[in-house]
């Protein structure tokens, strides 16, 4: 099976399920615009606490906010998007698709990449044990010329989004003879700006309405409150705010289900610094970050650091975590070191005094800013992404969701073993006695058997069942999702053993090491 038949697997299983449908379906849905069902939201809140609770619990000096949506448009002038938040687009002639420039070009070096683990995996088949990999990469004369090309290219992608050079791009999507995936030829329309933010109006009557926008972005609605949250906190750099919100972006080459979204949610922190020691905090928070997403236990090789060539106007370093998706490696997460532009940005554009008064140094300044920023929506996707296997049993098969059991949608499923003799009481006050600290869910139909596989689907850790000996001597079956592995223990210790399974202290330990 490859990986693109293994997405559309997992996408209709997250339909079929109740993780995500599209948007208004009834009408034949909205592109690029996802709603989350009875299981996706669970999944997507438990993430979010997950960034929630290790951001602003286990670190003293971080505090949160909620920002309302909607802000003064002057923001965004003075934090550059109405002048300068635009996608680079081409379209296609002949099919008449429009795709970003730069994400065509991207692909192409994606798949330079691959021609070269392609290179050097058979390599490792054919000298086996003998194989010293380092040296096959640094002397193999076909990936050295696969390098090259790769490099230059990108070197010229980076140098034109550098320059705002708009031929430049064409040219070298010309000069990689890269084809439309729909119509496969190269028939390319010059390429435009296109502006990403979504137009409102706000008054009460249309004639005297003014022009808003929909945030694209969180982080402002952080900025424009740092005097709020310092003073009224006594906040002492350095010292951080957090936010999860919801951001709005028109993007034209929305693509692969719920990665890029034109209605989105950002969990971001905004980390406020002395000048002079961002670089420190920058690497500080590179390696916090990634602890973050490996205590997931998806394997440390599913995840890289990317760091960015071409850097916003706002900053003076950045980098992606990237985790590999069924298509291939992409951000999911990214950690930027902005100076002091928004800060000082909003300073001149508002006319306010927006500084810091440095006790230790005895000197006023305005801080600079370490950024991170994680989207919810590609997190749901990695979780399920990682998640998603097909097992071949021994007489049986099934699909099981092996999502990290803190996160998981559904903590415990109680069965009772037929629907009569007592056991949907017992089975009842079981989930009476879990339900005030977890997400339990009691179901009566179907074959035993067939409970699992539904519980396996969804990615429920653990299944209880409540059979007739369970009225005899007050136990129960506990059955693992991952192992399928049963125990029998008594029902007092349920509560202990859901706690051990599922709880998040586990994965905080493996941030804090």
């Amino acid at each position: 099976m490859t990986q693109e038949e293994l997405f559309k697997k997992l996408i209709a299983h997250c339909k079929e399920y109740g993780f995500i449908f599209p948007s208004s379906e009834i009408y034949d849905g909205l592109s690029a615009v996802y709603d989350y069902g009875q299981m996706g939201v669970e999944l997507k809140n438990n993430i979010k606490k997950y960034w929630w609770e290790a951001m602003v619990r286990l670190n003293e000096n971080i505090v949160g906010i909620d920002a309302a949506i909607f802000m003064h448009p002057r923001v965004w002038e003075a934090s550059g998007h109405v002048g300068a938040f635009n996608d680079p687009l081409i379209d296609n002639k002949d099919s008449k698709k429009r795709y970003r420039a730069d994400v065509l070009i991207e692909d192409w070096l994606a798949k330079q990449d691959e021609k070269i683990e392609k290179e050097v995996a058979k390599a490792r088949k054919r000298f086996g044990e003998n194989f010293d990999e380092a040296l096959f990469r640094e002397t193999n004369g076909r990936i050295g010329e696969i390098k090259a090309k790769r490099d230059e290219a990108n070197h010229r992608m980076v140098q034109a989004l550098t320059d705002n050079d708009l031929a430049a791009l064409k040219q070298l999507i010309e000069d990689l003879e890269i084809v439309c995936p729909i119509s496969g030829t190269k028939n390319w329309t010059d390429v435009r700006q296109f502006n990403l933010m979504f137009e409102t109006k706000i008054g009460s009557v249309s004639e005297g309405a003014g022009t808003i926008y929909l945030r694209p972005e969180t982080a402002q609605g952080i900025f424009v409150n740092f005097l709020n949250v310092q003073k009224s906190g006594r906040m002492k750099i350095p010292f951080g705010i957090a936010q999860i919100g919801k951001a709005f972006r028109n993007e034209i080459v929305a693509r692969q289900f719920i990665f890029r979204m034109r209605e989105f949610e950002q969990m971001e922190m905004q980390f406020f610094v002395r000048p002079g020691q961002e670089m420190e905090w920058f690497k500080h928070w590179k390696e916090y970050r990634m602890r973050w997403h490996r205590a997931l236990g998806f394997g440390d090789n599913m995840y890289r650091f990317h760091d960015h060539e071409k850097l916003a106007h706002y900053a003076n370093a950045a980098t992606d975590i990237e985790f590999n998706f069924p298509f291939g490696f992409k951000e999911v997460e990214g950690i930027h070191s902005r100076t002091d532009f928004d800060l000082g940005n909003h300073a001149k554009f508002s006319g306010r005094k927006i500084q810091y008064f440095d006790p230790e140094t005895n000197e006023s300044y305005t801080p600079y800013v370490i950024e991170t920023s994680i989207g919810v929506d590609r997190m749901v996707l990695q979780v399920l992404s990682a998640a998603y296997q097909e097992e071949q049993l021994e007489n049986d098969s099934r699909v099981v969701l092996r999502i990290p059991a803190p996160l998981a949608p559904v903590k415990v499923a109680v069965l009772p073993l037929v629907k009569k003799d007592g056991l949907p009481e017992m089975a009842k006050e079981i989930v009476d006695m879990l339900k005030f600290d977890y997400n339990v869910t009691s179901d009566e139909k179907d074959s035993i058997g067939k409970r699992y596989r539904r519980n396996d689907a969804i990615g429920t850790p653990l299944c209880v069942t409540v059979d007739h000996q369970s009225l005899e001597d007050r136990t129960v079956t506990v059955r693992h999702r991952d192992t399928m592995e049963q125990q029998r223990v008594k029902i007092d210790e349920l509560p202990s053993i859901v706690e051990q399974v599922t709880g998040m202290k586990s994965l905080f330990k493996n941030i804090l090491k």
